[in-house]
């Protein structure tokens, strides 16, 4: 039972430090370029150079985390699935 408990206590945690971790900060780095836009090369001497352009991040360099997109969708299904309430009358 103590291992079950510790198991949970871990999975709590992990997942509460990912919501503060997307509340704080939703996009992170991109993973194709690292963040620069670009993709780095190098020159026939060895020296880096600025590549082509990223098409993943449209060269921002930044990516949404999954976990603040997923909260966006939910976001948006339920401002759009609620319906104004009706004014009351008398």
């Amino acid at each position: 039972m103590t291992l079950l408990l510790l198991a949970g206590a871990c999975l709590l945690t992990v997942t509460l430090g990912y919501v503060s971790v997307c509340a704080a900060s939703p996009f992170g780095n991109c993973r194709k370029c690292r963040g620069f836009g670009f993709a780095m090369k190098t020159d026939r001497k060895g020296r880096p150079k600025r590549g082509k352009h990223c098409r993943r991040c449209d060269g921002l360099g930044k990516h949404i985390r999954l976990g603040r997109h997923l909260y966006n969708l939910w976001l948006h299904l339920y401002r759009a699935g609620t319906p104004a309430r009706p004014a009351r009358k008398g």
